[in-house]
């Protein structure tokens, strides 16, 4: 009957000390979680940035287009005052004159 009990504890003790991760075995696990979350974190800046970047270009665009549109109407203003007899039309640059 002793050696009975004695292998029961003896068992019970390895089953104890087989169960779960070993310390090794969780560092490597607390490691690559560390790893994986630093990877997330990065992908969130690469996009984020990505959308910023996409919002100023958008921007952008929209302020020269807008510009492209002011010039284009005073041009169409200026053209329609000449026609209109209201102001003359503007002289044209002519080249420098050479010898002086």
């Amino acid at each position: 009957m002793k050696h009975l009990f004695s292998i029961i504890a003896v068992a019970g003790m390895t089953a104890i000390v087989a169960c779960g991760p070993s310390a090794a075995e969780k560092a490597e696990k607390m490691k690559q979680d560390s790893i994986h979350v630093a990877d997330s974190v990065a992908k969130m800046n690469a996009m984020a940035k990505a959308k910023a970047d996409s919002a100023a270009a958008a921007d952008k665009a929209k302020m020269e287009a807008e510009k492209m549109k002011a010039e284009e109407a005073a041009k169409a203003a200026h053209e329609d005052s000449v026609a209109k007899k209201l102001i003359k039309p503007a002289k044209e640059e002519k080249g420098h004159k050479k010898g002086k």
